[in-house]
């Protein structure tokens, strides 16, 4: 079994709809998943996007930058009690997402990797590698080149984002 990172794009009206109804939310990404799973739609285009195994090799590299946006988990818990396969689900409302897609934007991934030692995210355990070996820097860079579409996109339509591990 994988840990696998999930955005969903919501609407205000959703996102307070899923406050209410964490359940409800949840039907909706498995929806979704099941939905999109086949249509290979390009993140800017796509409502559910995934981040795959790179989640927390992100988080790494984006911690390492001071990146003021939690992208990966989430600024705020949806609810404590819900659980999406790895913990709470998170989410981020319009504004943080606005934000968040501004400094994604600024930030290419050869700025994110710049100066990292393929050897520290090993050191650090990182999913799914553990301790041992170095890793390929450049493993991640569609995801998050993807994930910065995804943003993008979801802050022009003034969307919140939703955000699990799945």
């Amino acid at each position: 079994m994988s840990m696998i990172g999930e955005y969903l794009r919501v609407t205000p009206a959703e996102l307070d709809r899923a406050l209410r109804d964490p359940g409800w939310a949840l039907d909706l990404v498995d929806g979704l998943r099941d939905a999109e799973e086949d249509s290979e739609r390009p993140p800017a285009e796509a409502r559910l996007f995934s981040t795959y195994k790179t989640w927390d090799l992100l988080r790494f590299l984006l911690a390492r930058t001071g990146f003021p946006v939690n992208v990966i988990q989430g600024e705020e818990v949806l609810c404590e009690s819900e659980d999406w396969g790895y913990g709470p689900p998170g989410y981020l409302r319009p504004e943080r997402v606005r934000h968040a897609a501004r400094l994604l934007r600024a930030l290419p991934y050869d700025g994110l990797i710049d100066g990292v030692d393929p050897a520290g995210p090993a050191e650090a355990e990182l999913y799914p590698w553990g301790r041992g070996g170095s890793v390929d820097l450049d493993w991640a860079r569609p995801w998050y080149d993807g994930m910065t579409r995804f943003f993008e996109s979801a802050a022009e339509a003034d969307d919140a984002v939703l955000v699990g591990l799945d």
